[in-house]
């Protein structure tokens, strides 16, 4: 699928993925490769005002959700993606990509959409099989917030959903919207989110409801 001109918005949140060349796995331990993104995501906040609201790293690829209220993006991820490029090509002595192409970012411009990428993100690794609970899973920022791990990463205050945490994480441990995951992932793949049944018909995709007590 094709993807369109890039878009930033100062407004509205975006959602950011990155895979590594071929798919391969990443070539050092995932715990070494968290430490080396954690400090450029930190050098992202200060350097370039990148304010982080989600990251989640998988053993071939990574999801942010971010804000990005100067316009910085482009400039940004390319310091990330060519730094973090060297430092673990430096620790595993390889010198070819280490990336597979250039960041992807899509817009999310709607709070439904917001919700939906939200729980994408964090229950990725029980959808690849790598936990059994989003609580487990130890390469995420909800491991910070939760203060399971402790990270230079600076997240965004998470009062959207965090205002009720027990309800919080029983909706991201809630797999009923699996059975969505190709349609999100799809939608995720155009500058601006949008759901591919929605551009064909125009008419609203919506997930089943989620509420917070």
């Amino acid at each position: 699928m094709a993807r369109r001109n890039r878009e930033l918005s100062s407004e509205f949140p975006l959602h950011v993925y990155a895979r590594s060349n071929n798919r391969d796995r990443f070539p050092i331990p995932l715990e070494e490769v968290w430490s080396i993104l954690e400090d450029y995501l930190f050098l992202l906040k200060v350097g370039f005002s990148i304010e982080i609201i989600s990251f989640v790293l998988m053993p071939n690829h990574f999801h942010l959700i971010v804000r990005d209220p100067k316009m910085n993006l482009p400039a940004a991820m390319k310091f990330f993606m060519r730094e973090t490029s060297k430092e673990i090509n430096r620790r595993s002595g390889r010198i070819n990509h280490m990336w597979g192409g250039p960041f992807e970012s899509s817009v999310i411009k709607s709070l439904d959409y917001y919700y939906t990428c939200y729980r994408y993100v964090y229950r990725n690794p029980v959808a690849a099989g790598l936990t059994d609970s989003v609580l487990n899973y130890h390469f995420s920022s909800l491991a910070i917030l939760l203060g399971q791990r402790s990270s230079m990463i600076s997240l965004a205050e998470d009062l959207t959903l965090f205002s009720s945490l027990e309800s919080t994480i029983a909706w991201l441990e809630d797999e009923s919207a699996d059975k969505h995951r190709d349609q999100i992932k799809k939608s995720l793949k155009y500058a601006v989110m949008e759901f591919v049944a929605e551009r064909k018909s125009r008419k609203p995709f919506r997930l089943p409801p989620h509420h917070f007590h």
